[in-house]
């Protein structure tokens, strides 16, 4: 991390790793070459250059136009159902259930959903799901399928598997846990 109290050494050290990544990126170094355990732990890659999984992920990142969706979620209309003490609270009297990301749109979330980077929170509990921010998690979780290693940290968004196939979940209130307002 570059902060004001970085020393010469540090900065040296980083303008030597990035110097370093250019000339592997340029000659499109396999990636067992230039990060061996990594290749290892996903043979996926092994074969695979620098350049063509850093423009296949750019490819990826270009077709969701992952810069704007990130924008607009953050822009986007919050629209608070209940109290966060309230919906945090249907917690402790097992009022929540899991919800696959297909089915958010409109639910009220019960817990904390904070995408990383940028580590800002995005929902507290007790606001509702919108199509965008639903969006957002459908790149997430694709994402996180087509590049293994490379995950997209989602704080909040639990995967599971269910009949034998992975799931990426939330924790809502539960429909019939919500109390009408008047």
């Amino acid at each position: 991390m570059v902060t004001l109290g970085i020393t010469k050494g540090r900065w040296n050290t980083l303008v030597t790793a990035l110097q370093q990544f250019k000339d592997d990126y340029d000659k499109n170094q396999p990636m067992w070459r230039i990060l061996p355990e990594f290749a290892q732990m996903n043979p996926r890659y092994e074969a695979m250059g620098l350049r063509d999984l850093c423009q296949s992920i750019h490819d990826f990142y270009k077709a969701y136009d992952v810069a704007r969706l990130t924008t607009e979620m953050y822009l986007s209309d919050m629209i608070p159902a209940m109290k966060p003490s309230d919906a945090f609270a249907k917690m402790a009297h097992r009022e929540i259930e899991r919800v696959a990301i297909e089915d958010l749109e409109g639910r009220i979330t019960a817990i904390l959903l904070t995408p990383y980077p940028p580590g800002i929170p995005l929902l507290i509990p007790g606001e509702r799901f919108n199509k965008t921010i639903v969006d957002y998690l459908r790149f997430a979780r694709d994402f996180n399928e087509r590049f293994p290693g490379f995950e997209t940290d989602v704080h909040g968004l639990v995967k599971r598997e269910v009949d034998g196939k992975r799931g990426y979940f939330v924790d809502c209130v539960k429909s019939d846990a919500i109390m009408p307002r008047f």
